[in-house]
């Protein structure tokens, strides 16, 4: 009987076994990010351009769709030795570059944001069924994300985004559902190998289901890696969204995005550089703030990493 209750009690302390990361709060994280110059310069970089994108409509005196094509492709303020009342210039419809780049940053802000929330809610769910009840749910699923991956992922969104047409809804959709097999394969593989922990085999023991068990022990060991992989896949869907923009099959081209700017600036790179050169500029600044700070969260949330 004393054997029994030693094993029970053993037990229950393998099941309230603390997850990776667990117990950090919001303080401790702020010491560790002010002892990370690469942290700080990303979280520094990112939140300059999500205040950009909610002020946007205070911080510039033109409107986004606002031109004169008599002030059509002046050069930046100080190319013209300070006559130009366009900080950035202007772009062949006379619009004020800064202007657009500021209301440019919600678009790609709203893709990458919104796109992996929606690639996460697919693929941990589905991730978490096939690593967790296996069977046909896990040959399904698993098949399902086997035909995704095995289709070159540009020629998949390329072709799928001409038949949707250009809207920022579609773009949304269409990043979630195609990013969503990395976050299905990521976490079947985490849950496959959290179910051989001593902690889950312990909830077992003590008759915990699955209604407890993924959300009580599994899903807070997953928390920390899946949050540091959509920061990595945010940076990405910057990136892609301003080729699908490139290529005219992101947003109408009424709507500001660094995309449509790169597409019709390439036309003037000889002439007027800056009619590409500062979108890009905006594009790599928010992809490297982003990336810096997934660096951080990857060494901050998951200690595993830092000891590779």
């Amino acid at each position: 009987m004393v054997g029994e209750h030693s094993r029970v009690a053993r037990a229950k302390a393998l099941v309230h076994q603390r997850p990776v990361g667990a117990g950090m709060g919001g303080s401790m994280l702020l010491r560790r990010l002010r002892g990370n110059v690469g942290g700080v310069l990303g979280a520094v970089l990112v939140l300059v351009v999500v205040l950009m994108a909610v002020f946007a409509s205070y911080l510039t005196p033109y409107g986004p769709a606002e031109g004169n094509l008599m002030s059509a492709r002046i050069p930046p303020l100080w190319v013209e030795g300070g006559r130009s009342a366009h900080l950035l210039g202007t772009d062949q419809l006379g619009q004020d570059l800064l202007t657009r780049i500021v209301y440019g940053a919600r678009v790609s802000l709203l893709v990458s944001f919104l796109g992996v929330l929606l690639a996460l809610a697919i693929g941990v769910t589905l991730g978490l069924i096939a690593g967790y009840f296996g069977g046909w749910w896990d040959t399904v699923i698993s098949g399902y994300t086997n035909l995704l991956l095995s289709i070159p992922y540009l020629v998949l969104v390329i072709v799928v985004a001409t038949i949707l047409g250009p809207s920022l809804t579609n773009v949304i959709l269409l990043f979630g559902v195609t990013c969503s097999p990395v976050f299905i394969r990521f976490t079947r593989g985490e849950v496959l190998r959290l179910k051989e922990q001593a902690f889950i085999e312990a909830a077992y023991g003590l008759g915990a289901g699955a209604w407890r068990i993924i959300p009580r022990h599994l899903l807070p060991n997953l928390a920390g890696p899946l949050i540091t992989l959509a920061t990595f896949e945010m940076s990405a869907m910057i990136f892609y969204e301003a080729g699908l923009g490139f290529l005219g099959l992101s947003v109408p081209p009424e709507v500001p995005s660094w995309g449509n700017m790169l597409a019709l600036g390439r036309q003037h790179l000889l002439t007027q550089p800056w009619l590409a050169i500062y979108p890009g500029l905006a594009i790599a600044i928010t992809a490297l703030g982003i990336n810096l700070l997934g660096d951080w969260l990857r060494d901050t949330l998951d200690p595993r990493a830092s000891r590779r």
